[in-house]
């Protein structure tokens, strides 16, 4: 059994936890509500920009002069997937759900014979895939030293990924990331960007039967238009992980501290109980000498 002075070093250490664990959620939960607005600000535009390329590719389609990055490579041979995680841990189980997900897909693409490439956007990503696919990163990037993340760090990833696809490195390239539903809920998602595709859901514009001429014509459009979609996905995908990353980090906080807690209450039982015995047991050996003489 403990003694009574490791029972009071144990409730400090266990105290001092609780009042980091704390801090941290109350850090997290501040970071949140701002996070959570660029998030929300955000998708009103990507969904607009989805309609329109749905809109612009159903226009396009058969035509033999429409830009590669719609039409693809006509090949399926290698995937390159961009992992989007983030760049620290105490935020549960956020980052091993996306990772968790890239290597579901990595066994699947490697079981049909594809050749993979992966890119990872932060490090705790970089950290988990290289154990196993170390050898696939072809690039890494984070953003411990970035106060905010930005369209900046998006455009260098998305220029990156376009130089790539230019240069006939991959066939396809899908997007991991960690979608923000709520405080509670933050769901794994892939998407792929490359060839570009509207998502499922994406409305397209009703047009109430009116008939556009584009000038210049739809595949001009979707020239300058498509890199611009591909840096739009992938700010999107950061925003959504920023969010999430402070609603996992407050979730799990939450329960940390909670759980310390309940470890006190657990070891002042044990220390009160112990520090009890010991009083009788002094009792004991006081009236047993004083019967005793």
């Amino acid at each position: 059994m403990a003694s009574l002075k490791d029972l009071k070093t144990r409730i400090t250490s266990v105290k001092s936890t609780q009042k980091i664990t704390k801090a941290k959620q109350m850090v997290a939960a501040a970071k949140l509500r701002r996070a959570e607005e660029r998030a929300t600000e955000a998708r009103p535009y990507t969904e607009r920009m989805e309609s329109v390329l749905a809109n612009l590719a159903s226009g396009a389609e058969g035509n033999p002069n429409a830009p590669r990055l719609l039409a693809g490579t006509g090949k399926d041979e290698t995937h390159l997937l961009i992992v989007g995680t983030a760049d620290k841990g105490l935020c549960g189980g956020f980052n091993s759900s996306i990772v968790r997900l890239a290597r579901e897909h990595i066994v699947k693409l490697q079981g049909e014979g594809k050749k993979v490439k992966i890119i990872t956007v932060g490090r705790k990503g970089n950290d988990q895939l290289k154990r196993l696919y170390g050898d696939l990163i072809v690039w890494k990037t984070n953003f411990v030293d970035v106060k905010q993340v930005g369209f900046a760090q998006a455009h260098e990833i998305a220029e990156k990924v376009l130089t790539m696809f230019k240069d006939e490195e991959f066939d396809v390239a899908t997007l991991f990331y960690g979608k923000f539903v709520n405080v509670v809920t933050q769901e794994p998602t892939p998407q792929q960007i490359i060839p570009a595709i509207a998502p499922e859901g994406a409305e397209t514009p009703d047009l109430k039967g009116a008939v556009y001429d584009y000038e210049p014509d739809e595949a001009e459009i979707l020239r300058a238009l498509l890199p611009r979609y591909v840096a739009v996905q992938i700010f999107r995908a950061l925003l959504e992980n920023v969010a999430s990353e402070q609603a996992a980090s407050m979730s799990a906080m939450d329960n940390a501290t909670r759980n310390a807690g309940e470890m006190i209450d657990k070891l002042n039982l044990q220390y009160n109980r112990a520090r009890q015995a010991q009083i009788t047991t002094e009792l004991i050996e006081i009236i047993a000498g004083a019967e005793a003489l």
